[in-house]
C-alpha cells in the first residue's frame, strides 16, 4: 500500500501537474490571506479566515484530486492493478495518494492564517477546530475528484464539466432544505465568521456532517469501482 501510495504521488509530482493548484493556492496567499486581520475583531476575523480557506479550497482539492487520480495511464493502471495483492488495493491507494497530497496544499493555503491567528491571540480551541475543519473538509473535496476521475467518467471534457457540476451543486443544496444531503460548507462559513465562542461549539456537529457525507459518498464510490473492476 505505502509503495502503491509513493508510486502515485511521485508520479503526480514528476507530470508537474502538482504545479497547477499549487500556483492556484500560492496566488490565493500572496494576494489574498497576506493581508491579516486587523482592528477591534482582529480575532474573530482570523477564526473565520479558516472557513474561508476550508470553502475555497474544496473545489482545489476535487480538482487535484482528479489530476492525481489521472496522471496514471490507463495500461499502467491495469498493470498495477494486476500486480496488487488485492483487487480494492490500487482503489484506497489513490484515495490515500489524492488526500495526502490535498493535506499538503492545505498547509500551504493554511500557513499564514495560522500565523495570523496565533498573532492576534485567537482562542487555542478555536485554532484547532479551524485546522481539523480543513483536514476534514479536504476529505469530501477528494471524494469528489475520485468521482470524476477518469476511472468513472473516460471523457475528460465530461469529467470536467462533471466537477464543476457536483461543486456548484452541493453549494446550492447547502443553502436550501436539503442542505443534510450537501457537504456543510455554508454551516462551517457562517459559525467560523459568528466569533471563536460559537465556531468552537458548533465544530462537532459540522465534524459529525462531514464524517458521516464522507463516510456514505466514499463507500458508494469503492462499491461502484469494485463492480467496475
Amino acid at each position: 500500500m505505502i509503495a502503491l501510495i509513493r508510486f502515485q504521488v511521485a508520479g503526480y509530482v514528476r507530470s508537474l501537474r502538482v504545479l497547477h493548484p499549487l500556483i492556484v493556492v500560492a496566488l490565493v496567499v500572496v494576494l489574498v490571506l497576506v493581508q491579516g486581520p486587523s482592528g477591534p475583531d482582529a480575532t474573530d476575523l482570523a477564526v473565520g479566515t479558516f472557513g474561508d480557506v476550508a470553502a475555497f479550497m474544496f473545489p482545489v482539492w476535487a480538482w487535484a484530486a482528479r489530476a492525481l487520480l489521472d496522471t496514471q495511464p490507463d495500461e499502467q493502471r491495469a498493470l498495477t492493478a494486476t500486480a496488487a495483492r488485492r483487487r480494492s488495493m490500487p482503489t484506497y491507494a489513490g484515495l490515500l495518494s489524492a488526500y495526502s497530497v490535498n493535506v499538503c496544499l492545505g498547509v500551504v493555503a493554511l500557513a499564514v492564517p495560522l500565523l495570523q491567528a496565533i498573532q492576534v491571540g485567537a482562542p487555542g480551541r478555536a485554532v484547532l477546530a479551524g485546522c481539523a475543519l480543513n483536514l476534514l473538509a479536504a476529505v469530501p473535496g477528494t471524494l469528489l475528484g475520485a468521482w470524476t476521475s477518469r476511472a468513472l467518467i473516460p471523457d475528460p471534457g465530461v469529467s470536467l464539466l462533471a466537477l464543476l457540476s457536483a461543486a456548484t451543486a452541493l453549494v446550492l443544496l447547502g443553502i436550501g432544505r436539503l442542505s443534510w444531503l450537501s457537504v456543510p460548507m455554508i454551516d462551517w462559513l457562517r459559525t467560523a465568521h459568528d466569533g471563536a465562542p460559537e465556531f468552537t461549539a458548533g465544530f462537532p456537529a459540522i465534524a459529525l456532517h462531514l464524517a458521516l457525507w464522507s463516510a456514505l459518498v466514499g463507500t458508494a464510490y469503492l462499491a461502484l469501482t469494485h463492480r467496475r473492476h
